[in-house]
C-alpha cells in the first residue's frame, strides 16, 4: 500500500518565504498549496482539505489571526492544526497567536529543522486526534 502524501497549505504573501516553505515541504515528500492572498484561504482550504497550515500572520487584507479564530469557526476546518509564522514577534504576540487557536508558532527568520519539526510535531497531533475520534 502507498502512503498518500499530507497536504499542507502555505499562506504566505512573501514571495521568497512561500517558495521557501513549499519547496522544503515538497522536498520531505508534502503535497503543498501556496496561498499568497489572505482572502483565498478559506476557500481554497475547503477545496485542498490539508492535514495541516502553515500561516503567516502579517498578511495582506486580513490577518492571520483573524483567520485562526475563522478557521475555528468554520466546522468543516476547525480540526486542521496551525503552525502560526511572523517576522514581527512581539511581547505577548505568541501567548495572543495560541490563544486564537494556533497549535503551533515560529518567529521569522524560520531555520529549516526548526520548521520541519514544528510541521511534523503538528501532523503528528493530528493523527493522535483522529485516531481518537
Amino acid at each position: 500500500m502507498v502512503a498518500v502524501p499530507k497536504r499542507i497549505l502555505v499562506v504566505e504573501d512573501n514571495d521568497l518565504n512561500r517558495k521557501l516553505f513549499c519547496d522544503v515541504l515538497k522536498a520531505n515528500g508534502f503535497e503543498v498549496v501556496p496561498v499568497a492572498d489572505g482572502q483565498n484561504v478559506l476557500p481554497t482550504a475547503r477545496k485542498f482539505k490539508p492535514h495541516a497550515v502553515v500561516l503567516d500572520i502579517q498578511l495582506p487584507n486580513v490577518s492571520g489571526l483573524e483567520l485562526i479564530v475563522a478557521f475555528h469557526a468554520d466546522r468543516m476546518l476547525k480540526s486542521i492544526p496551525i503552525l502560526a509564522v511572523t517576522a514581527y514577534a512581539g511581547k505577548g504576540d505568541e501567548e495572543k497567536i495560541r490563544a486564537a487557536g494556533a497549535k503551533d508558532y515560529l518567529a521569522k527568520p524560520v531555520s529549516i529543522a526548526p520548521f520541519m519539526a514544528a510541521v511534523r510535531g503538528l501532523l503528528a497531533e493530528e493523527a493522535a486526534e483522529v485516531e481518537a475520534e
